[in-house]
């Protein structure tokens, strides 16, 4: 079974080295891995065109693979990355089975807290709010309700483990547990569950 790895890896200064970790730790529990970091790009005559290019390839990786675990740790703020976001919509719209890992342990709701400097209150319908006077999320879920319940949707697992600040990319703890899940479920059980 092909698994497509998805996530932010892609711009640390060390990625090639934790892409690699990720893929030798992919096929020790049985899977093939697709990672987008694989490929080289081909020259193009602009940046843009350059950018369609990664998105075009990436998108094939995708449509070779049968399942994803996406690296939803929050990058450059408090969610997690939208490249990676797109990703899973996509292997979720396909009906792929779907797994999920954060470095953060943190509830959606929590980090909107700290975002929020904990000015969040209830309006006068009972819906919380920012002190901006938008609408927060709170369903004790660890992303935006749409991650979690697509994941859910395909019998797929949401980890979470904190890791140290400054390994949050590098940790792959709560990815490891993650791709036992998903041999568990996918390769020793015969198929998803629809449990988490």
């Amino acid at each position: 079974m092909r698994v497509y790895l998805a996530g932010p890896e892609v711009f640390l200064p060390n990625a090639r080295e934790v892409l690699d970790a990720k893929i030798e730790l992919t096929r020790r529990h049985g899977f093939i891995p697709v990672s987008p970091g694989d490929l080289e790009i081909p020259a193009q005559p602009t940046k843009r065109d350059f950018g369609l290019a990664i998105s075009a390839i990436n998108e094939k990786l995708m449509l070779s693979a049968d399942a994803i675990i996406a690296n939803l740790t929050p990058f450059r703020g408090i969610a997690a990355d939208t490249g990676t976001v797109y990703e899973l919509g996509f292997m979720c719209a396909r009906g792929c089975p779907a797994f999920a890992f954060s470095n953060v342990a943190l509830s959606h709701f929590e980090r909107l807290q700290i975002y929020y400097d904990r000015r969040i209150a209830d309006d006068a319908e009972g819906r919380p709010r920012g002190a901006d006077g938008l609408a927060v999320e709170d369903f004790d879920m660890v992303e935006n309700l749409m991650l979690d319940g697509g994941i859910a949707a395909r019998g797929g697992a949401f980890v979470t483990r904190a890791a140290a600040p400054g390994r949050l990319f590098e940790d792959l703890t709560a990815f490891e547990e993650c791709l036992g899940i998903a041999a568990e479920r996918l390769l020793q059980g015969g198929g998803p569950s629809s449990s988490a």
